[in-house]
């Protein structure tokens, strides 16, 4: 990867061996801040008004509960854009 790609940031869930693994022209992206997936950008293309406005709770096996658990993301209220870590879950 590049280090113009690398600046751009990865997508979640992009598989590790991908080998642009950056966000996509005409796909929405939220910027993950904080928590196990910080810096990471979530693709929220699709995602409804009430989706986005509730955040997400994202698999990740480097969080608090290990494999199978979940890091909780929310919309910052004066910066949608960005999502705050807000915890783990099992």
């Amino acid at each position: 990867m590049d280090e113009e790609a690398l600046m751009r940031g990865r997508v979640y869930g992009a598989d590790h061996e991908d080998p642009d693994p950056g966000p996509q022209p005409g796909r929405a992206y939220r910027v993950l801040v904080a928590g196990p997936l910080d810096g990471l950008l979530l693709d929220v293309t699709g995602w409804t008004a009430a989706e986005l406005a509730d955040g997400a709770a994202l698999e990740t096996g480097i969080g608090r509960f290990g494999p199978g658990g979940r890091a909780c993301y929310r919309p910052r209220p004066d910066a949608p854009s960005r999502w705050d870590w807000a915890g783990d879950v099992p």
